[in-house]
């Protein structure tokens, strides 16, 4: 343990300072070049910079490179791989919205650095029941997990600071239980993320200066993802963002088929005092948001509020989760 102090630091350091020194530049550029979209909550018309990936797939990948180097294991590589291949994917989404199943097939491909460099255990460990042994199922698991982190994260990315505020606290509460269950090397990557995303969402959080885009919510989920993979916390990782995906449920069993999000009907609308409400449109999807407000309406920082309340929650499930496999070990 005490030789993964100093790398640990110095891959933590860069991992946040990077992503918060370059996004300003990045906010910069896109504006200059009128790469900008109009934030839909906001009662003035507000132009926000999009996409954000590129400091975002910076800060990760150059910490995880720093780690790298320092040790020089597969699992490392998988995720820096995995996540620059998912990082151009949303990239070219970003650029051209393309079909509905773009994503989440050209993702699947993302998942092969991992398979390759046999970065993974195929035993699934649950809590209290230990382990199951699973070796064909679980490369399928594998393949299907990068797209569905993915595009999880991606579609919670609906409100000022969300995206990256979710996957900062979920990350957090991964590495607490990968330090838990003695991972330690998989701990300090995902400390990575977590820093990475804490930094974008200084620009990220209300009032946005800057939208991630697909490019940044694909590569954090991504990401989450991979790690999840190679520390053989699967399902710790799902507990931690099971907000997330109970919204990627709702959505899809709403809609009934792949789609992309910016193609469906708005599930919110504005009062006059432009809150947010849920839309009297019949066939608008069923997304947590649309749940959060079905009572009344809340103002964008008041739902961003609640989600993260729910990501604080199930993050302390996770740990606690952590614990009970723990006991197992």
């Amino acid at each position: 343990m005490e030789q993964l102090i100093i790398p640990a630091i110095i891959a933590i350091v860069v991992a946040f300072f990077s992503v918060y020194g370059l996004t300003p530049f990045v906010i910069r550029a896109l504006e200059k070049r009128n790469i900008t979209v109009v934030d839909a909550n906001k009662k003035e018309k507000t132009m926000i910079a999009r996409p954000g990936g590129l400091s975002i797939i910076v800060g990760i990948e150059l910490s995880l490179i720093i780690l790298y180097v320092f040790f020089p294991i597969s699992e490392i590589l998988a995720v820096i791989l995995t996540t620059f291949f998912a990082f151009i994917v949303g990239l070219i989404d970003d650029k051209k919205t393309m079909g509905g199943w773009f994503k989440p097939l050209a993702l699947a491909f993302c998942a092969a650095p991992i398979l390759l460099l046999g970065a993974y255990d195929s035993n699934l460990d649950f809590p209290l029941f230990g382990s199951v042994s699973i070796p064909l199922l679980y490369m399928a698991l594998v393949v299907f997990m990068i797209p569905i982190m993915g595009n999880t994260i991606n579609s919670i990315d609906v409100l000022n600071g969300v995206a990256s505020g979710f996957i900062t606290i979920a990350s957090f509460a991964l590495s607490i239980s990968l330090f838990i269950l003695q991972n330690y090397e998989v701990a300090i990557i995902s400390l990575c993320l977590a820093f990475s995303s804490l930094a974008f969402y200084k620009y990220h959080k209300f009032p946005s200066k800057i939208f991630p885009g697909d490019s940044g919510a694909i590569t954090f989920g991504a990401a989450y993802g991979a790690i999840a993979i190679i520390g053989s916390v699967e399902v710790i990782a799902a507990i931690a963002i099971l907000p997330a995906i109970i919204n990627s449920f709702l959505f899809l069993s709403s809609v009934k088929k792949v789609v992309e999000h910016r193609e469906i009907k708005n599930p919110t609308s504005h009062t006059d005092d432009w809150k947010l409400k849920s839309t009297s449109e019949n066939h608008a999807p069923i997304t947590l948001v649309r749940l959060l407000i079905a009572k009344k309406p809340l103002s964008e920082k008041q739902i961003g509020t609640e989600i993260f309340k729910l990501a604080i929650f199930s993050g302390i499930l996770a740990i606690i989760t952590a614990f009970m496999m723990g006991v197992n070990v």
